[in-house]
This record gives C-alpha cells, sequence and structure tokens, in this order.
C-alpha cells in the first residue's frame, strides 16, 4: 500500500502537485490519466522512490517495481534471457549460500546441527521461490511479450529502444511486486503482446498503477481511474468509459457550483458597493467583507474540448475499384547476405471505394511493408494496378520527422495544400487543438504528439481520396486519438490504417487485413468482430466489446407468458432439424460449390442462431435459485446445457470452415 498525505511538488518553478493526498489501496488496477503536463509521469516517479516531493509525506510498503516511458541505451552485454533471468538476482544468492553451506557440510563426518538447519532454511525458501520454475517462467514471459526462442541469446546493445524495453518490462513482471507503476506500457508492443499483457495484469496479485494512452487497454484492464488534475487526484471506481460518463455528470455539479457561487459573489460585492458609506450599514457590509474572505473560491470547471467539425477538400469521385495486387511476393537481403522472406504468394488483395481497413499483425509481420507497396514506393514480386481517378496520400510512420522546423504551424500547412484562405487552414488546425497564437509556434518546438497532429494534419488536408496511413496514432494522447478518429469518419474517401490502438481501428475500420507468416488475410467487420471471430475459433467464449457476433445473433421474440409443452417441444424438433441439416452434407467443404456452400452457410446460421436462443434461456433457468429446489429439473437442464454448447462449438467451427475456404 502507498499513502500519500500533502504532497506538493514543483519543476522548474511550475506547480505539478498541489497538497495531493491520496491512498493507493491493495489489488487495485488504477488507471492513472490527465491532459499531457498535468504530471502524470512525474506522479509515478515519485511513487517509486526516483524523486521527492518538496512537501508532504508518503508512506510505502513492499517492493514496488517501475517501467519509464523512455528506455534509456544501455550498453550491457548480456543476452535477452540473461537479462531477464537478473529479476531471480534474489534466488542467485540463496543457491550461492545453499552450494556454500553444502561445501561446509562435506568437510564434517557428523554435520553439526545448526549448519543443517540453515541449509534446511535455504531450501525451503528456494522452494517458496520455485526455484526450479524460473527460467520457464522467464521464457513463457519473454514470448508473451513478442520474442521468439531464436531471439533469447542475441545480446541486449543489438536490440532497438521498443524490445529492450520490454526485456525491462518482462523483468519487472517477473519479480512479483507488491506495486507495479508502469508508464505507457503498450509503447512498442504489437496487438498480440497487448492483449497477453491484458491477460497478465488481470491475473497478477498485486497493485497495478498505469499511465496509457490506449483507451482499450484501459476498458479492459483497469477498474479505477484516477484521473490528475490541477495537481490532486479524483477516483472513478470503473473503467475509461464509466470514467467518461460520470466525470460528465460531476462537470456538471462542478458547473452549477461555480454558476452558484459566482452569483453569491456578485450579490455580496454588489451590496457591498451599495452600502459601503452608509452608516446603518456598515455591520452588515463588513460581515459581507468578510465572508468573502473566507471563501473557498472554485475554480471553472475544465471545457469539454473542442467539438470537432472538420470540412476536408471534397476529394473527387474514384471508380469503384481503388486498388488490386495479384499474388505478390517480397524478401530482404539482411547485411550477413541471408534473405528474409515477408510475403510468400499473398494474395490477390482488392480495395473498393468505401473500404475502411485495418491492418494489424505482429511487429516485424510486414505491416510497414505493405503499406509502401500499396502506395507504389516498395519494389515487390507481382502487379500493383491502381484504379481510375485514384488520388492516393501516404502517411508514414515518422513523416512528422521530416516536417520544416522553421515554418510555424500554420505555414507547415499552407505548404502543403497552397491557395487555401487562412481561415480555413486556421479552422482545421483548430480541429486538431492548435489553437489561438499555436498556429504560430515554430515547427521545432513542437512536441512529438503536437507533430504528429500537424503532419495528420497535411495529409488529411490535402484532397486525396485514397489514405494509406502508416502508425498514425504514434504519440498521440486520448483527446488527439479521438480527433483523428472523428476527422476518419468525416473522411469521404478511402483508407488503409497501420495501428496499434484497438480503440482506434474499432471506431474507424470496416474491414480487417492481418499479415503474418507470409500471408494476407482478409476479415470483414469491425475489429471487435474480428477478435470474437479468432477468440471463438480458438474455443474461447469471450465476446467483442461491441456485442456484434458474427454470424448475426438475434435476440428471441417475446411471448405473452411461459411455453406450454407443446411449444417447447415444437421448438426442440426445429432446433434438432436445423443441427441435422447444418451438419449433413459434404465433410469436405473444400468441394462444395458455390450455390452448396451458400445453402451450407444458411443453414448453419440458422442452427446457431436458435441454439444460441436455447442457451441464452438455458443460462437464465441456471441462474434462478429456484430451480435448484427441484434436483431432478436442474440436473436435466445442466446436462441439456452441456450438450447444446458443444453443439454450438460444433456449429461455429463448421461455420468458420465455410467462411474461410475459398
Amino acid at each position: 500500500m502507498i499513502q500519500l498525505h500533502g504532497i506538493s511538488l514543483a519543476l522548474g518553478g511550475q506547480p505539478i502537485l498541489n497538497n495531493l493526498s491520496w491512498a493507493i489501496k491493495p489489488g487495485r488496477r488504477i488507471g492513472l490519466i490527465g491532459a499531457n503536463g498535468a504530471g502524470k509521469t512525474t506522479l509515478l516517479r515519485l511513487l517509486s522512490g526516483r524523486i521527492e516531493a518538496d512537501e508532504g509525506k508518503m508512506a510505502r510498503s513492499g517492493v514496488t517495481g517501475y517501467l519509464a516511458q523512455d528506455v534509456q541505451d544501455t550498453a550491457s552485454k548480456r543476452t535477452v534471457i540473461e537479462e531477464a533471468l537478473a529479476a531471480f538476482e534474489e534466488l542467485d544468492v540463496l543457491l550461492q549460500k545453499e552450494q556454500a553451506l553444502t561445501q561446509a557440510l562435506e568437510t564434517y563426518s557428523m554435520p553439526p546441527p545448526r549448519l543443517l538447519d540453515a541449509l534446511e532454511r535455504v531450501n525451503a525458501e528456494l522452494s517458496a521461490h520455485e526455484q526450479h520454475m524460473a527460467r520457464p517462467r522467464t521464457e513463457a514471459v519473454l514470448l508473451g511479450l513478442g520474442f521468439e526462442t531464436d531471439d533469447f541469446d542475441r545480446p541486449l546493445d543489438t536490440l532497438s529502444g521498443g524490445y529492450r524495453m520490454r526485456v525491462i518490462l518482462a523483468q519487472i513482471l517477473l519479480r512479483k511486486a507488491d506495486v507495479l507503476l508502469l508508464d505507457e506500457p503498450t509503447n512498442h508492443l504489437d496487438i498480440i503482446s497487448i492483449d497477453w499483457l491484458e491477460n497478465y495484469l488481470k491475473d497478477y496479485a498485486g497493485t497495478v498503477v498505469l499511465v496509457s494512452h490506449d483507451r482499450y487497454f484501459l476498458n479492459r484492464m483497469v477498474t479505477t481511474i484516477a484521473h490528475l488534475r490541477r495537481g490532486k487526484i479524483a477516483e472513478y471506481a470503473g473503467n475509461y468509459d464509466y470514467f467518461l460518463q460520470e466525470r460528465a455528470k460531476r462537470r456538471e455539479l462542478e458547473q452549477a457550483a461555480y454558476v452558484n457561487q459566482q452569483r453569491e459573489i456578485a450579490q455580496a460585492e454588489r451590496f457591498i458597493e451599495r452600502f459601503r458609506y452608509k452608516n446603518t450599514k456598515a455591520r452588515q457590509v463588513q460581515s459581507r467583507i468578510k465572508q468573502l474572505e473566507k471563501m473557498t473560491r472554485l475554480l471553472p470547471p475544465e471545457s469539454e474540448g473542442a467539438q470537432i467539425k472538420i470540412r476536408f477538400p471534397v476529394p473527387r469521385q474514384p471508380g469503384r475499384i481503388i486498388l488490386k495486387m495479384s499474388s505478390f511476393s517480397k524478401q530482404y537481403c539482411v547485411p550477413e547476405g541471408i534473405p528474409v522472406l515477408v510475403f510468400k504468394n499473398a494474395g490477390p488483395l482488392v480495395i473498393e471505394r468505401g473500404d475502411k481497413i485495418a491492418l494489424i499483425g505482429k511487429n516485424g509481420a510486414g505491416k510497414s511493408t505493405l503499406s509502401r507497396i500499396l502506395n507504389g514506393t516498395e519494389d515487390f514480386e507481382g502487379v500493383r494496378t491502381v484504379g481510375y481517378n485514384v488520388d492516393a496520400g501516404f502517411f508514414a510512420q515518422h513523416q512528422a520527422e521530416t516536417l520544416a522546423t522553421h515554418h510555424t504551424v500554420l505555414e507547415s500547412l499552407q505548404e502543403a495544400v497552397e491557395g487555401q484562405p487562412e481561415g480555413s487552414l486556421r479552422t482545421l488546425l483548430g480541429a486538431f487543438l492548435f489553437t489561438g497564437d499555436d498556429v504560430f509556434k515554430p515547427v521545432q518546438v513542437l512536441s512529438g504528439g503536437e507533430k504528429n497532429r500537424l503532419a495528420l494534419a497535411r495529409t488529411l488536408a490535402e484532397g486525396a481520396n485514397f489514405l494509406i496511413l502508416d502508425e498514425p496514432t504514434n504519440h498521440l494522447d486520448i483527446q488527439s486519438i479521438q480527433v483523428l478518429i472523428e476527422a476518419l469518419k468525416q473522411y469521404k474517401g478511402s483508407f488503409v490504417a497501420v495501428s496499434h490502438d484497438r480503440h482506434f481501428l474499432d471506431q474507424v475500420a470496416n474491414t480487417i487485413w492481418h499479415v503474418g507468416e507470409g500471408r494476407v488475410r482478409v476479415y470483414g467487420g469491425t475489429y471487435s468482430e474480428y477478435q470474437w471471430h479468432i477468440t471463438r475459433g480458438s474455443g474461447s467464449q469471450a465476446q467483442p466489446e461491441t456485442r456484434k457476433p458474427l454470424p448475426p445473433q438475434r435476440k428471441p421474440a417475446r411471448s405473452g407468458g411461459p411455453k406450454t409443452k407443446e411449444q417447447k417441444r415444437r421448438e426442440a424438433e426445429a432446433r434438432n432439424k436445423a443441427y441435422r441439416a447444418a451438419c449433413s452434407g459434404h465433410a469436405d467443404t473444400a468441394t462444395l460449390t458455390a450455390h452448396q456452400r451458400k445453402k451450407q452457410v444458411a443453414d448453419t446460421e440458422a442452427a446457431i442462431e436458435a441454439l444460441e436462443g436455447r442457451l441464452a434461456s438455458l443460462e437464465a433457468l441456471l441462474n434462478d435459485a429456484t430451480l435448484y429446489s427441484d434436483p431432478a429439473r436442474a440436473l436435466g437442464t445442466s446436462q441439456e446445457y452441456g450438450q447444446v454448447k458443444a453443439e454450438l462449438q460444433t456449429l461455429y467451427g463448421r461455420w468458420e470452415k465455410l467462411a474461410q475456404d475459398p
């Protein structure tokens, strides 16, 4: 547990924390949020003991693990596995003690009891720490964070900053600290690794405090939101979406309280001004003056933020086909001369007008390579055909670094879209959170997130009807990502977006392209639908955030009252008939004709719909406590539930096979 009382801290003369009191209770998973510059990273450094407060007290118990947002370069010559195993340094000390005690005992013909007792205590500690599981646990965590077994023996100093961060994160997780302080832990992680980290942290026994701009991660991971604002913490018992709803309610109350207080102040000041020089009112005037002096003045609530209303140049209408890719292959040659295969006979791929495509996959799978191939700036084996009237725009992963630093924000946008009136450009910049005099800031003084917003504004304002966006959400906070989401929702063209931000993808994409193992797999629907499709295929019962399963699930129609035995019998016969129809026919779905496949899909979807309705009814029965007053009925219901669930799994597998086969 960590207890803060009356903490104040200023950096460079700027107050960051102001008389902050906060109790971090054991077992919580806390999302620490706030505007850029609010002091989130500073607070984590304070909690970790890296810095000290100017005023106040902090009480802390247990072991704390801290992951900084930026990993410093290291000259360590240790390998990946050696660095991760450093989490078990206390085991090394115990093993050395065990070895020393064993050697000492060998010198005695009759071992002294004190040495035997000491060896027993050391062995007990080793057993408690599960010493034999140290390496398997380490390898499992490294694999979960995206390493391959071939990477384990690579020297740490040969890795990129992102992968060094993963090693340090693995080390912190393996230490099993009582409190984990994680500053942007999803930075540099791909979607698969983020999913793994979510599941790992959900089962973590200790307390977790994390800063993240990944809204999807916050929604699925945290149980408490700690909002840092004006140097103080306000807690909300829920995830990020709950925070937004509750924060809106609190803001209304704050606004009402502020307006009421301003009214009281104005009334008191008018009274004082009116009767200041009247002897008969002197006592009342002094009373009002003292009342105002003692009053704690409320600050006006923070604004909701700019409402995004962007008017992009209307792109010209392209043909139905935006871009076609034949079957294609791509390989690189590393410095050692060994060819690295990225794609082999991938495709063919077609992008049609109106497609909003999310390009996902592991780091290194080839997402950025494919985006450059689509843009025509990467050589490959195959044919790329651009459709009629297609005007493409490309946002590269590091495009913000290519901005001319001597330009102001406004000049940079004027350079990208010549001839546009300054008023419309300033309106567009305002939508991307450059307001007032911000448009006159030199590019060289902008933060990474501000540069990314400017580069995105330039790309979206160029009037292209087909965009390729490679990691557009890098360095953006939650508010800036929401700006981009609203911009792309209003965009009239088509796009392909590479991103690890799942909330962003879920909001803007209607098609998912998954890159991996040299192939590109195409899934229709949102990211949540794709995720549900994948988890269901692996046997998981997880449902998507949006609860929009594939195939569609309909609610059973309401009846006027309890069903009769005859109704139940007819429904059961209909379900069995649908199940038999779905499971009959060709065992090998690859040999089906188009007509047969269409019929099989329809039969399977009908059977799934019927069984899902029955499963929901059975779940409601099993959750009814009165059912268990009749043991025979309860047993029969439970058995039917298991049978229906098994039949559903069979149908799910068959539906996926029918959907995936060519």
